[in-house]
């Protein structure tokens, strides 16, 4: 019987671990969410800002596709995001504020998607946000 029980403490113990005990999220834990979570368009999107802020392509990059995203509740919310980002048409010299307004680059010599990790902290109440890791390769 107490091998029993430890064997159970144990199957709980590991399903804490990996943040779900029997499919049920647990508090804390990072959850996965919708490709389509509006706030987390904006999270994306606004990384893709930030991208262009830092890179000295002579184009515009925006979000092309989002491949995995996590949630997670702590002292804020935290996402982590593995999405792709694309070159359009629009010239950094145009100042183009708004970046559903340009085309995706052509198939071509120009076209170019990059892969991107994302892991933010927001802090709502505090308006606050600190960006813990944002990487674009080829």
């Amino acid at each position: 019987m107490e091998v029993k029980m430890l064997l159970l403490l144990l199957a709980a113990l590991a399903g804490a671990a990996a943040g779900s005990y029997h499919g049920v999220s647990l508090p804390g834990s990072p959850y996965n969410i919708s490709r389509n979570d509006p706030r987390l368009q904006q999270v994306v999107l606004g990384a893709a800002y930030a991208f262009n802020n830092q890179s000295n392509d002579a184009f515009l990059f925006k979000p092309s596709a989002i491949h995995r995203a996590q949630r997670q509740v702590v002292k804020g919310v935290r996402y982590v995001v593995d999405f792709q980002i694309s070159r359009t048409v629009c010239p950094k010299r145009n100042r183009v504020k708004d970046l559903s307004k340009c085309d995706l680059q052509p198939l071509g010599r120009l076209q170019q998607t990059l892969q991107c990790h994302l892991d933010l902290w927001l802090i709502p109440w505090k308006h606050r946000s600190e960006t813990l890791a944002l990487v674009c390769r080829p």
